[in-house]
Order: C-alpha cells, then structure tokens, then sequence
C-alpha cells in the first residue's frame, strides 16, 4: 500500500512560481505554474481556454520545457494537471527539482547564509 499526503494524493505537491504557455488544439495561454508534484501541476490561466477535464494539453516552460499532460479539473481560472506518464516528462520534472527549484530552508536565509569566512 502506497503511503498518501494529507489530502490523499502518493505525491507531495510543492509551491512554486514560474511561467510558461498552456497549449489545447489551437489556443495558446498564458499561465503561471503555483505547485507542481512529480505527476502534476496546478496552473492559473491568465485568460479563458475552452479545454475541460478528460482533454489533452501541452506545457511549455522554461523550467520543465515541452511536457503533455490531461486536464483534472479546472474552475475559476486555474486546472489541475496530470502529467502523462512517460520516460521525458519524468526526466523533465526530475531535471526541475535538480535545477531550478529551490526549497525554503531556514539555513539559506538565516544570518549565517550572508556571513562568509
């Protein structure tokens, strides 16, 4: 039995804020990413997409890149999105967590973060 979060999901979703462009059929979007676990992401569209839940969509970052995912949910003006299980989105989601995303550490804030030796 696989252990769950809190709020029943197998992976721990992380805050984050970074932008990119959600892509249905022939419509571009502009979004922002707001947390992202290794099989999804919750973004906030900066305007209307006609893509319900069940649809195939496209995500293009700088961070993560090209990766496909499908529709969760979405309502007023943020979705849920599961990324599509395969070897380059999961090589693209560990490449963000090894690259660009950074935690909030009480040692890289703290005093002894600025003083150097």
């Amino acid at each position: 039995m696989e252990k769950k979060n809190y709020d029943g999901r197998k992976n721990e979703r992380l805050k984050c804020q970074f932008n990119g462009f959600l892509y249905f059929i022939d419509e571009v979007v502009e979004v922002r990413v707001s947390d992202i676990s290794r099989t999804g992401l919750c973004l906030t569209l900066k305007s209307w997409v006609s893509a319900t839940p069940g649809s195939t969509v496209r995500l293009r970052t700088s961070e993560l890149g090209m990766v496909e995912g499908t529709v969760r949910w979405y309502r007023a003006g943020r979705m849920g999105v599961h990324l599509a299980e395969t070897s380059n989105t999961a090589a693209q989601v560990a490449s963000y967590f090894r690259h660009f995303h950074k935690s909030a550490t009480p040692e890289a804030s703290g005093p002894s973060a600025r003083r150097r030796v």
